[in-house]
């Protein structure tokens, strides 16, 4: 990632934390049976997504490096198939097409920050590299991840009563921060 050290970190530490709650979201089975079993593959499957998505923002934020853009094609392209194949709720199809679109961005930052020379974790001290990316789709990935991180913020808020635990969409919403801010130095 092109930056300072310090955002470097901060923003594996938020992507670490999310991912991995994720990811134990998934051992426990936290999901609610009780609402059914669609809703609970589709919980699953997000959280499954979303654990991978934050680890990997995590080592990117720290190792840069092409490596991280194969891998996330691949989730890609194999989400924005099953998101476009028609098979299951619309809920599920958008659902994928986000994941979709997270894991290209992914690709694409990978891409663009081998592209750009520097790094913060092993760049040299005082040299800054440039961007690597596409002014026009780093904007709209940019206005994609900060309406979305908006969005589910907004969504933590607005969570009433007990019966509802605000810590996955707090998770969500974190991730698209976290996106939002490596697309600022891709």
């Amino acid at each position: 990632m092109h930056g300072p050290v310090l955002v470097s970190w901060l923003l594996a530490a938020l992507a670490a934390g999310s991912g991995g709650y994720c990811g134990w979201r998934v051992r426990r089975g936290t999901a609610d049976p009780a609402c059914g079993g669609h809703h609970h593959r589709t919980r699953r499957e997000s959280d499954v997504l979303e654990a991978a998505m934050g680890l990997g923002m995590a080592g990117m934020a720290l190792l840069p490096g092409v490596f991280w853009g194969w891998p996330y094609a691949l989730l890609a392209a194999v989400l924005l198939v099953a998101a476009l194949a028609g098979r299951g709720a619309a809920g599920l199809r958008a659902h994928r097409l986000h994941h979709a679109i997270g894991a290209l961005a992914m690709a694409y930052m990978a891409l663009a920050m081998a592209g750009g020379g520097g790094s913060a974790a092993g760049g040299h001290p005082g040299h800054h590299g440039q961007p690597g990316g596409l002014p026009l789709l780093t904007g709209a990935l940019l206005v994609y991840f900060g309406a979305y991180a908006l969005w589910e913020g907004s969504r933590v808020l607005a969570v009433g009563g007990p019966a509802v635990a605000p810590l996955p969409r707090a998770c969500r919403a974190a991730m698209g921060i976290g996106m939002f801010a490596m697309l600022l130095w891709t």
